[in-house]
């Protein structure tokens, strides 16, 4: 039975607080735990892999190609994975698909234990790729939850942006901590673990999953076909740019500054910066025009996103761009909580998961594209030269949004 939503519970008092408002809806503490639980490995894998791959193989080159060959399975896979979850609903698919995907995880585990040809790793990492999108299924349920309160639903996008920054901020950090204090193995093991359970406890909560009809096909036409989509997803694609060099350039130059250990720490600061003020944006009345909104915050993005450069051209401190990656880090989650609620209006109904997927899908494939981009700038110029990358890849994607959206009122509504 579907859950009334945010704007109907009007008799009962309800907390100052937009977030504590969130949660007096029945049953959202339930999915929301096992949705966090099954994330948090999203940002374990990676790290865990290559930590594996290059301890037993001694080649950060095959470690690094078989989590790319990962990530470009899953970004052609996890769209038909989404739209399953549409047309068939959450619990149905999301059970499924989870448990291959942790085999796939088991496999490579097995292959690299017992020094199996190196092709079996490609197989066996790509196996991983129908790992369903555990974030976009929270939001859609928001979406459901919220339907009739788009002050609610705003705060909602917030939190679980929020909550992506903080996973893939711990994620690595405790792949990393398992796997130097225990055995390479374990960061892996774990994730398995978490993301099978927490997928279990999300999938449980009936109450909160949207409403399907089993056999029916959603009705509308393909995300990828609506008025305004494409133009969206390329922003996506320049957005996930800024990710993919930013981290890659920023390991580079805490090399060359004798500290590569200290990376994680710098990188971490800036997923800090995102979270914090992404939870400050979601307690903020959101104004009617989202697609200037989303043009604003591309802006701040691009100019804040200056601050990592000028720290690392006029002083090469580690500290300072520390504090730089901190501030421009603060533009982070504005952009994108407002790009997925632009996401959430153009989607047709009844396929707000393949379209949150297909938004997912850009940003996968941008962070492939920003991490090639930022590792040859490093190599062919310096880690210095480097932080112009996601600069340019912000001012790209403020050009798109401005010639796309900015004279459009079609999703301002």
């Amino acid at each position: 039975m579907p859950q009334p939503s945010l704007a109907e519970h009007t008799h009962v008092r309800k907390p100052a607080n937009p977030y504590l408002r969130l949660f007096t809806i029945p049953g959202t503490r339930a999915f929301t735990t096992g949705n966090l639980i099954a994330r948090l490995p999203m940002g374990m894998f990676s790290v865990s892999a290559v930590v594996m791959i290059a301890g037993s193989r001694g080649s950060y080159a095959l470690a690094g190609a078989v989590t790319a060959t990962g990530l470009g399975a899953t970004a052609l896979v996890a769209p038909w994975v989404a739209r399953l979850v549409d047309r068939y609903g959450q619990a149905r698919i999301a059970v499924p698909a989870t448990l291959c995907a942790a085999l796939g995880s088991l496999a490579l585990v097995l292959c690299v234990r017992y020094g199996a040809p190196d092709w079996t790793l490609f197989a066996a990492y790509a196996a991983t790729a129908t790992t369903p999108n555990t974030g976009g299924m929270s939001r859609a349920r928001w979406s459901h939850l919220l339907r009739d309160d788009a002050e609610g639903l705003h705060t909602a996008n917030a939190f679980e942006q929020a909550a992506d920054e903080l996973c893939f901020m711990l994620g690595p950090v405790l792949a990393a901590f398992l796997c130097a204090t225990f055995f390479p193995e374990a960061g892996t093991l774990t994730g398995v673990v978490l993301l099978v359970g927490g997928v279990l406890l999300f999938a449980a909560q009936r109450s909160t999953e949207p409403p399907v009809t089993p056999g029916v096909r959603p009705e509308g036409r393909a995300p990828l076909r609506a008025p305004g989509m494409r133009p969206l997803l390329v922003v996506c694609l320049a957005t996930g740019a800024v990710f993919g060099a930013m981290e890659v350039v920023t390991i580079a130059f805490a090399d060359a500054q004798g500290h590569k250990s200290a990376a994680g720490v710098v990188l971490a600061l800036q997923a800090a910066g995102s979270c914090a003020a992404g939870l400050v944006y979601g307690a903020v009345k959101p104004g009617n025009r989202v697609t200037a909104r989303l043009s604003w915050c591309i802006a701040a993005m691009t100019a804040l996103l200056t601050l990592p450069l000028l720290a690392a051209s006029l002083s090469g401190s580690l500290v300072l761009l520390g504090g730089a990656l901190l501030v421009a880090g603060m533009s982070t989650a504005p952009t994108m909580v407002t790009n997925m609620t632009l996401v959430q209006r153009i989607t047709p109904e009844g396929r707000l998961n393949e379209g949150m997927t297909l938004a997912v899908t850009g940003l996968l494939g941008g962070i492939a594209c920003g991490s090639a981009t930022g590792g040859w700038a490093v190599e062919h110029f310096s880690a210095t030269a480097g932080y112009a990358v996601p600069v340019s890849s912000a001012g790209a994607a403020l050009l798109i949004s401005l010639v796309a959206f900015a004279r459009s009122n079609r999703f301002n509504n």
